[in-house]
């Protein structure tokens, strides 16, 4: 199947071919690397992401030395087969400095800022915020910044985080029974960026979710759902 692979990919006159790496949780790209053949092969084959060093003009294993691993979840390549996108669960950061990224460096673009604040003003972007977030809490997963809420969070583990979810989903039901919206709305916010967090924790990305209820949208009720329902439960 590799081999088949390779024959389809249009390879550099040097043997090799950009692979633009990407959070398969929030979306970043994350770092532009090349492929010969040998690296495509072994990345295919192990699951985790190989790569041909140019600088070293040697075969890398990303992570293999910091840690820093890439568990590979899909590759796929483009129209004219001369770029590869790996999409992967990112284990720390993916910059040799220490940063998520390897992106961090912005441009200014005339206009550019402007364009974007529209679009989230957008009413077809009303929930971008959460895309955003998920993207920050990604961004805190793999750098743990010293002093971030977040940073404890993950420090302290998956049990710490249930326990916030479960404290903030009844801080909602609490502002809901008492009707104070205001409460509830900073309570609701609360359990929404929790969720996110587990959500990372697990490695269960947001889209899966969204994806998991446009599937029962529309849908009759399972029998069971509806013995539920019959029975007032």
């Amino acid at each position: 199947m590799t081999e088949q692979l390779a024959e389809l990919i249009k390879w550099s006159e040097d043997g090799l071919v950009p692979a633009i790496v990407q959070d398969a949780q929030s979306k970043e790209v994350l770092m532009l690397a090349y492929m010969n053949k040998e690296s495509l092969k072994l990345s295919a084959e192990s699951g985790v992401t190989w790569f041909w060093s140019r600088s070293r003009n040697e075969l890398w294993n990303k992570g293999a030395t910091s840690g820093h691993t890439q568990q590979i979840r899909s590759m796929s390549y483009d129209c004219d087969a001369d770029t590869l996108l790996v999409r992967v669960d990112q284990k720390g950061p993916a910059c040799h400095t220490g940063s998520y990224s390897c992106f961090f460096n912005e441009i200014e673009v005339a206009g550019a800022e402007n364009a974007a604040d529209a679009e989230k003003a957008s009413s077809n972007d009303r929930f971008g915020i959460l895309g955003e977030l998920e993207g920050v809490i990604a961004q805190r997963y793999a750098e743990r910044p010293e002093g971030a809420y977040t940073t404890y969070l993950f420090e302290k583990g998956l049990d710490k985080i249930l326990k916030k979810v479960g404290e903030e989903a009844t801080e909602a039901i609490i502002a809901a029974k008492n009707g104070d919206n205001d409460e509830l709305r900073s309570e609701a916010s609360d359990l929404l960026f929790h969720l996110l967090v587990l959500l990372r924790e697990r490695g269960l990305p947001l889209d899966d979710v969204m994806a998991e209820l446009q599937s029962r949208h529309g849908k009759p009720a399972s029998n069971n759902a509806m013995r539920r329902e019959q029975a007032g439960k």
